[in-house]
């Protein structure tokens, strides 16, 4: 049985005269398949496009950096993470979703980026991080209401 690239949870698979005999000996019938997919343990689906969740630390996130992932099919690809990158950003990498049923290109993958901070810090990791504070001059401050996304867009669903 082949299976249609980009096939997705729930479709039919139309398998034309491999179901039972007609009455009286008629033509064979169709067999209808339906798909059931298994979970992926990294990528969530959405329509063609594949979500993966990625945590970077603070450094390489405000710095950036690129690393590897493994497509869906086990192949190497790099993500970048672009400078100053925020949590909750999302990196898209066109064509690197699912193929579209029955058409051409695929969909796209898309990271949402966790920063990691650290819980611990040695003598010297400290020093730095305060030697940038003061050299920044950055303060914590209320956000605006319009810069806050709002406390449900937290519990989004890809």
């Amino acid at each position: 049985m082949n299976v249609p690239a980009g096939i997705s949870d729930g479709m039919r698979i139309r398998m034309a005269g491999q179901g039972e005999v007609g009455p009286g000996g008629g033509p064979s019938g169709d067999l209808y398949v339906e798909v059931q997919m298994d979970t992926h343990p990294v990528y969530q689906r959405e329509g063609d496009d594949l979500h993966l969740d990625v945590s970077v630390p603070m450094v390489d996130a405000a710095l950036g950096t690129d690393f590897e992932v493994d497509d869906l099919l086990g192949n190497p690809m790099t993500l970048t993470v672009d400078p100053g990158t925020q949590p909750e950003q999302e990196i898209r990498v066109e064509g690197k979703g699912m193929p579209h049923l029955r058409g051409e290109g695929n969909g796209d993958l898309i990271a949402h980026v966790g920063v990691s901070v650290p819980t611990k810090l040695d003598r010297r990791s400290r020093e730095l991080l305060e030697e940038l504070r003061d050299h920044r001059g950055d303060d914590a401050k209320v956000s605006d209401a319009a810069d806050h996304r709002g406390f449900f867009s937290r519990f989004r669903r890809r």
